[in-house]
């Protein structure tokens, strides 16, 4: 079907797309640049971002429902979860519900961390969109909510 998608697209339009992709690629790059230097100054990857992003939104997360939100396995989980455990910036306690599942909320340091991470993003976000305009951020919005939907597709 995408072989099919890419024979009805123009060349003018193809060119248009890569564009677009390129741009994507560079406001990302532009976007993850910050946290990427103070992650690797303490020896962590984006993963470990991620990781302390939605458990700082989602206090005592069970750590199934951290699987889920990330989309990754177990195993793909466990190694940079274990890492911000032994760090601390994470902490497991017994789930009141199920002894056998763990929820997961970030420690103080943890708190400090995730908030230099994401706060560099939402500061550069806030200058952007604050110079865009709001009908542009309603427009990008848009655009990522129909890409995120494609997820579940």
């Amino acid at each position: 079907m995408i072989d099919q998608l890419s024979q009805k697209i123009s060349s003018e339009r193809e060119a248009e797309l890569n564009q677009a992709l390129e741009l994507f690629h560079f406001a990302f790059r532009a976007f993850t640049a910050k946290p990427d230097q103070l992650l690797e100054a303490r020896g962590l990857q984006r993963v470990h971002h991620r990781i302390l992003y939605f458990v700082g939104r989602n206090p005592n997360i069970r750590v199934s429902g951290l699987l889920a939100i990330l989309g990754v396995t177990k195993q793909a989980l466990h190694a940079p979860l274990r890492q911000l455990l032994a760090m601390n910036f994470v902490q497991d306690s017994p789930d009141a519900m199920d002894k056998r599942g763990k929820c997961l909320a970030l420690t103080a340091e943890g708190v400090k961390l995730e908030a230099a991470l994401s706060g560099a993003q939402r500061k550069l976000m806030a200058g952007v969109f604050e110079q865009a305009g709001i009908e542009s951020e309603s427009a990008w919005r848009s655009v990522m909510e129909q890409l995120a939907g494609q997820l579940s597709k």
